[in-house]
């Protein structure tokens, strides 16, 4: 009797070991998950983007900033940044590289921080090296969670269609920030 009711706790723990040891391999099913329905294939990602505009090897920097009458506009209306940006599994920017983030973003609000985001996230991991996907949208900076639209891709994205939900990690008044994605993405068989 005693052993039957040790049963459930040993499925358990077996199931939290094999769960931990695929963590820990840097299997691709702990950042991305693909369902595919017959009609459709559905990935679900989750990985951090590290964009760092401080130091000697910044990932973003300033191309553009408007100029009225020869000075700087006030506040952040106008500025255009370009970056390339590691995409990885966790917050900690030494954890598995799953991707890049490359292209712009600028402020798009006079009275807010909007960024108008044109990204492409390239990723280098397992099923999804070479495969890409196509952001186009504003993003609400200061507010958490953020949606934003996925509007195609190339490779086991091509012509995918979806949505990204971000959150920042961190911040700090250097510029830099770790945000977390979560992206959910259609793409017809």
């Amino acid at each position: 009797m005693a052993i039957q009711n040790q049963i459930p706790l040993l499925i358990t723990l077996a199931s939290t070991i094999a769960f931990c040891a695929q963590a820990q391999n840097g299997d691709q099913a702990t950042w991305a998950k693909r369902v595919d329905s017959g009609d459709q294939v559905v990935t679900t990602l989750q990985f951090y983007f590290h964009d760092k505009l401080s130091g000697q090897n910044p990932s973003a920097i300033e191309i553009a900033r408007p100029l009225q009458g020869g000075a700087a506009l006030p506040g952040q209306f106008g500025k255009l940044l370009m970056i390339d940006d590691a995409l990885t599994v966790g917050p900690d920017p030494s954890s598995k590289l799953v991707g890049r983030a490359r292209g712009l973003y600028g402020s798009a609000a006079q009275a807010e921080l909007n960024l108008i985001m044109a990204l492409s996230y390239v990723f280098t991991d397992g099923i999804y090296d070479g495969s890409s996907l196509s952001l186009l949208s504003i993003n609400s900076a200061l507010n958490s969670p953020r949606e934003m639209s996925v509007v195609g891709g190339t490779g086991l994205f091509r012509l995918a269609r979806g949505y990204a939900v971000a959150q920042t990690y961190s911040a700090d008044a250097s510029g830099d920030a770790i945000v977390g994605y979560n992206v959910t993405v259609a793409t017809n068989i």
